[in-house]
């Protein structure tokens, strides 16, 4: 498989290799442990009602992570984040992207255009699912990396192909939800009835065929080879993903990094792409775009944890799912996988594919009860504090601090 960057992914070692450059800006080592607790001796300056912090400094160097020895461990963790410390101040959606509003406002407007209005009935799927409360996460770190790096080259304003890639993005997120609910079976989507339970599974198909479709055509009219290749290459990873969670189901000899690689293909892809794509659209040298890469990976697989630890953890109202759908479907996502090292019974459980009555809620309590939960807090806390450094060669500004943030309201939703 092509690499998605000079920096290889190396998926037959098992290792996403972060970047290996060093940076001689001065920082302090801008850690998720200490993210909420930053010292108030620090300079700031105000920006609206938030409050804008510099810290003090020194030089440090990006180290090289692998899947199975990713510094610092996840269990190797001493002291480890306390989660408390995110419930006190908790950060909402609309304050997490305030700074690209207008940005999002614009996308949003433009979305329904871009889909096409000649076919009445695409137009009704893409609305159904445009509209089903979605938080615009991908496009909004488009515009966030856009800015963040248009102002490390001083650029005063975003190009069309800095807007024109949110849209792309979005559009590509959402057939990815469209076929995904389709191969998933699922019936609910954000709490609403999914694509193909209004429309049936072919026009589902062919809805998300379509998007894809678009996408591309309009990702080729961008005409940077580099963009053009780097994004492809998440739709091909997309289906590498679905291929290999259907050939896992049910598995339990299924290996932590396996997950890692798994959840790379089906969520961090596209979201590496989407920063990567944003700094090299602002004109960025590869030592930028390659961090910008890191942080949207290291983002995006903390993200994935975090969902699968909520399949545990939230009710099915809160999920607009039903709860423990993953396991349900023979799908060993990273608490399973740690309970599993602890407790043969489970084992037994879902090797029998929940035959049984009340074996499901049977396995989900043993879950809980051999600290797979915990160990996949700690996972997902190691993928944030490795996204947090790689923002670390971006200037002080408001857009920074909400890249910073985003990673903070990830965790948050596990605090």
């Amino acid at each position: 498989m092509m690499p998605l960057t000079s920096k290889s992914i190396d998926f037959a070692g098992k290792n996403l290799v972060s970047c290996g450059c060093s940076s001689n800006a001065s920082f302090d080592r801008y850690t998720v442990r200490n993210y909420a607790k930053v010292d108030s001796k620090g300079c700031g300056r105000e920006h609206g009602t938030r409050k804008l912090i510099c810290c003090k400094r020194r030089s440090t160097k990006c180290r090289v992570s692998s899947m199975k020895t990713a510094e610092p461990t996840v269990d190797g963790l001493t002291g480890g984040l306390d989660l408390k410390s995110y419930s006190e101040t908790p950060i909402s959606p609309t304050r997490l992207f305030e700074v690209v509003a207008d940005d999002l406002q614009t996308l949003n407007k433009n979305l329904q255009s871009i889909v096409g209005a000649e076919n009445p009935v695409l137009m009704s799927a893409a609305e159904q699912i445009f509209s089903a409360g979605g938080k615009r996460m991908r496009p909004a770190l488009v515009f966030l990396v856009s800015r963040a790096t248009a102002e490390l080259l001083g650029l005063k304003e975003l190009t069309v192909k800095h807007r024109r890639l949110a849209e792309i993005i979005e559009m590509i997120h959402t057939a990815s939800l469209i076929h995904d609910d389709v191969l998933d079976e699922s019936d609910l989507r954000r709490g609403k009835k999914t694509v193909h339970q209004l429309f049936g599974t072919r026009v589902a198909v062919l809805a998300g065929d379509f998007m894809f479709a678009q996408s591309s055509w309009y990702l080729a009219n961008l005409e940077n080879i580099e963009v053009i290749k780097l994004i492809s290459q998440v739709i091909k990873d997309f289906a590498s993903g679905e291929i290999k969670q259907a050939s896992s189901l049910f598995d339990c000899d299924v290996q932590l990094d396996e997950y890692l690689i798994k959840s790379y293909y089906k969520t961090a892809s596209l979201i590496a792409a989407s920063t990567k794509g944003a700094a090299i659209f602002s004109g960025a040298d590869s030592s930028i775009t390659e961090k910008m890469y890191e942080y949207g990976k290291n983002l995006g697989l903390s993200f994935q944890v975090v969902d699968d630890i909520l399949d545990f953890t939230q009710s099915a109202e809160q999920l607009g799912k039903p709860a423990g759908t993953d396991l349900a479907k023979g799908n060993l996502t990273a608490p399973v996988i740690y309970a599993l090292e602890k407790e043969p019974k489970l084992r037994d459980i879902i090797e029998s594919e929940f035959t049984e009555i009340n074996s499901l809620d049977e396995a989900i309590k043993l879950v809980k009860s051999c600290g797979g939960i915990e160990r996949a807090q700690e996972l997902a806390k190691e993928k944030a504090d490795l996204a947090i450094q790689n923002l670390q060669c971006l200037p002080q500004s408001v857009f920074r601090l909400a890249l910073e943030d985003m990673v903070a309201y990830n965790l948050q939703r596990i605090a």
